[in-house]
């Protein structure tokens, strides 16, 4: 609940202190936190084609939609999950006929820059013994994407029970990214485009794609939506140029 109010905190200071947002000029988007470099140079581009510049709340997927669920008057949700869209899609609060799945991502395992050797990622490897006497960072795996991604692939590859109790739980991928970055755990589970966006952290091993369900990210208007860019910018993110840019950043697009 504690951080649920502090989403909102962050959220509703967004709302009433941007004045373009204030104006009514602006679609204010709620995105799962792995997206923020790509989707703000997207947001950049589609404000230098002489549009108002979206307002971005980034956060994890789960808090982003018990927002929406809680009221939240956003206008596009980016989900780095459909279980997410499909729970605020079940409640009646997304635009019908605006949902798409857009962009597709991988899990890897990282460690801090110049440390970790690369790994096999395969049934019963070593996890255990590669922490050492460290933790493995991971975002929360009962309600986070990439962290129920993470637990997933380590449940299928039978290594789970041996680091279960040795996991640093973070609000959001980006949250786990971190601890990997400060060398407080030396290894993480984050997606790929996390860990290509840091110099700090580096691959050391990419999860199986059987290994855990399909990592796909959807978008949809709300049933809350009143800017009249907001349908506009949905379909310039699932646009050739939109798609190019994501594509940089490591995503995979549909």
């Amino acid at each position: 609940m504690r951080q649920l109010v502090q989403h909102l905190c962050v959220l509703f200071a967004l709302i009433f202190t941007s004045p373009l947002a204030a104006q009514d000029k602006s679609p204010l988007v709620l995105a799962a936190a792995s997206l923020q470099e790509s989707l703000t140079e997207v947001a950049n581009v589609w404000a230098g084609q002489r549009h108002p510049r979206p307002v971005i709340s980034f956060g994890a997927s789960s808090a982003l939609a018990r927002q929406i669920e809680a009221g939240a008057p956003a206008d596009l949700f980016l989900s780095a999950d459909e279980p997410w869209m499909d729970a605020i899609a079940a409640k009646g609060l997304i635009r019908q006929g605006t949902r798409a799945a857009f962009l597709t991502n991988r899990l890897v395992l990282i460690a801090p820059a110049g440390r970790g050797a690369a790994m096999a990622i395969r049934r019963g490897f070593p996890l255990a013994r590669a922490l050492g006497s460290g933790r493995l960072a991971i975002a929360d795996p009962d309600a986070v994407p990439a962290g129920r991604y993470g637990k997933a692939a380590l449940m299928a590859l039978g290594v789970w029970p041996s680091v279960s109790g040795r996991i640093a739980i973070s609000e959001d991928v980006r949250a786990a990214l971190a601890l990997v970055e400060r060398g407080q755990t030396p290894l993480g589970v984050v997606y790929e485009t996390d860990a290509r966006a840091s110099k700090a952290v580096r691959i050391v091993g990419v999860f199986p794609a059987a290994t855990h369900p399909p990592i796909i990210y959807p978008l949809a208007v709300l049933g809350t939506a009143k800017n009249r860019d907001a349908e506009a910018f949905r379909r310039f993110l699932l646009s050739p140029q939109a798609k190019a840019i994501f594509r940089r950043y490591g995503f995979g697009t549909k």
